[in-house]
């Protein structure tokens, strides 16, 4: 965090990290700005199998997936790994989403980011721990996201996807 105007340092940076496109999943959070590195390749894989799975049933659902997306504002946003959409995304700024993808890595932020997509209502939070080979449904009730065995919009549960996950041996 900086306090003040951002330094000419600080400002080249960015521009240079925007000209190289290493600001893809860089995040802006009520005024703060957040530089995500682009993940590691292990990221990719998981989210790639899980999207891959996914797409048949979101075709079945009628809805619309998509790869990492600007969720919020302009101003305020957070980039998921992957969303599932009642509409095809038409904005760069998208204001909500049916299912938001989380593929979490080792210090990353989507704990973090929980709140800020129940503010946006999305309704169901699809988190994938490579680490722990599980998938975890969150689904938004009353404001709040509570652990599901299922998706409610999707005809899949968290153990049958997970268990068709290629998950690497653990040695």
């Amino acid at each position: 965090m900086v306090l003040g105007p951002r330094p000419p340092e600080l400002e080249a940076l960015l521009k240079r990290r925007h000209a190289l496109g290493q600001d893809l999943y860089d995040e802006l959070w009520a005024g703060d700005y957040h530089m995500v590195p682009v993940p590691h390749p292990s990221h990719g894989y998981f989210e790639h199998q899980v999207k891959g799975l996914l797409y048949p049933v979101v075709q079945r659902a009628g809805l619309f997936g998509s790869s990492p997306f600007n969720l919020g504002t302009q101003d305020d946003y957070r980039v998921p790994d992957g969303g599932i959409h009642r509409v095809q995304p038409s904005t760069t700024f998208v204001p909500t989403a049916a299912v938001v993808i989380e593929v979490m890595s080792p210090d990353d932020e989507t704990w973090a980011k929980i709140d800020f997509y129940a503010s946006r209502s999305v309704d169901e939070l699809l988190l994938v721990d490579s680490l722990k080979h599980s998938l975890t449904w969150l689904v938004l009730e009353g404001g709040h996201y509570t652990e599901r065995d299922s998706s409610r919009l999707l005809d899949v549960s968290s153990a049958d996807l997970a268990g068709q996950i290629d998950w690497p041996a653990v040695s």
